[in-house]
């Protein structure tokens, strides 16, 4: 019954940018919601001149968005604000081409609504169904917000893209332009492992008891604590990214929900990066089920799910316990994302836990991630108040009761032996010790 509005509102993607204006304020789909066609017209746009200025929010992007939108011969017409330096726009940011804007993930809808404003929203949405709903697919975060509070919402329609349940789900009547453009969803390649993950991996998994909820990340660590989770008995999910790992788990049996207070027997998420066996596995499948962040990532939400743990990676610790997820080097690296939310809202949770983990050494041995001191700008991501577990190959630490004395002993403990004695004296010169 919706074929008529369909077919009228399907344009080609020249003709549904074109009513983007000078110093309108853009958002795309994030990761694998990139709409390709879409960010291809609208760079098309810029360098023929007929789009002179664009504010563009931006969040991982990935090949469709680097290479267009985002590219670097755009930047003297297109003001970029990163939700998350990720590595599509790091060299932006670090050269003052780009601009990051601090934030907690389960804020962003409000802060794109009341605080920044959002002219123009585009994304890869799955084929509308027979009741005239398209799905965000991989994609709900702030883009399910963004749509709705857009003068203009495109949608780049892939059958590639899966259908996901739960609050996923936008009808026809909320699109103002449908493109169709049909191509396998981009996938990024896995980084490769190190040793130190496996022994970090079987460490946090030991942490985990059955029936546990998880928030998992991606990457070669989350994917190192799944191989060791394969014994564990009815584990849950509730978390910000779902990924490959988290299916392994699935197929293997460790993860059913079934033991989950919150949305039982659902894998609930906001945002999916993973490969095609991924894409597979959410397609039309009832047990997943995707949230906006503003309810994923709020503390008191997360909170609802007993014996919720949560799992982060952070960039360096000093010795009171503060934790730098996003800032190396003199420059910001990354960005706060979910971390803080699920740091807070795992540790409220009954016979919850949070955990952040993070390598004892960097550049190849030479440098001590465990330090007196954060490096002057750095930017602290977790507050030594909210920090609970620390893990890095040499073991895990609780923080949580601990005084200044303790900490500083216990963080020690996990850093790399050659660096342990500077860091106590260190510690007495700081009168920790």
């Amino acid at each position: 019954m919706y074929e008529t509005e369909y077919n009228e509102k399907l344009v080609t993607p020249e003709q549904a940018v074109a009513a983007i204006m000078d110093g309108d304020m853009l958002v795309h789909g994030l990761a694998l919601a990139e709409p390709p066609a879409l960010l291809g017209a609208i760079a098309a746009r810029l360098r023929a001149g007929d789009l002179k200025r664009l504010k563009v929010f931006s969040s991982l992007p990935l090949k469709h968005a680097c290479d267009t939108i985002l590219a670097v011969d755009l930047m003297d017409c297109v003001e970029v604000y990163s939700q998350f330096v990720s590595t599509g726009e790091r060299g932006l940011v670090s050269t003052g081409l780009a601009y990051f804007v601090p934030n907690h993930l389960h804020q962003m809808p409000r802060l794109l609504t009341e605080f920044i404003g959002v002219d123009v929203c585009v994304t890869t949405v799955s084929p509308m169904d027979q009741s005239g709903y398209f799905s965000f697919g991989t994609a709900n975060d702030f883009t399910s917000t963004a749509a709705r509070a857009a003068r203009l919402f495109i949608v780049e329609v892939n059958r590639f893209m899966p259908r996901v349940f739960g609050d996923a789900s936008i009808h026809i009547s909320e699109v103002d332009a449908i493109v169709e453009h049909h191509e396998p969803i981009f996938t990024p390649p896995n980084s490769e492992p190190r040793p130190e993950d496996e022994v970090i991996g079987r460490t946090i998994a030991e942490m985990i008891q059955d029936g546990a909820c998880l928030q998992l990340g991606i990457g070669v660590l989350p994917n190192a604590v799944a191989r060791y989770l394969e014994g564990h008995k009815n584990l849950g999910i509730h978390t910000e990214v779902f990924g490959p790992a988290m299916v392994y788990l699935i197929k293997k049996g460790a993860i059913t929900g079934s033991k989950k207070t919150l949305h039982p027997r659902k894998h609930v998420f906001t945002v999916a990066i993973g490969d095609q066996e991924m894409l597979d596995f959410m397609d039309n499948n009832p047990a997943m089920e995707s949230y906006p962040c503003s309810y994923t990532n709020h503390p008191s939400v997360i909170a609802q799910n007993d014996r919720m743990v949560s799992i982060n990676a952070v960039l360096q610790v000093d010795l009171t316990g503060q934790c730098n997820a996003e800032f190396l080097y003199g420059h910001q690296f990354s960005g706060t994302g979910g971390q803080l939310d699920f740091v807070r809202g795992a540790f409220d949770a009954r016979e919850g836990k949070s955990i952040l983990a993070f390598y004892a050494t960097a550049n190849h041995g030479k440098i001590s991630r465990v330090v007196d001191c954060l490096e002057q700008g750095a930017t602290i991501t977790t507050p030594r108040t909210d920090t609970h577990y620390l893990v890095t190959e040499y073991g895990d630490a609780n923080l949580k009761g601990k005084s200044t004395r303790e900490r500083a002993l216990s963080i020690i403990e996990l850093a790399h032996p050659k660096f342990r004695d500077e860091l106590l004296r260190k510690a007495e010169d700081m009168y920790l010790l």
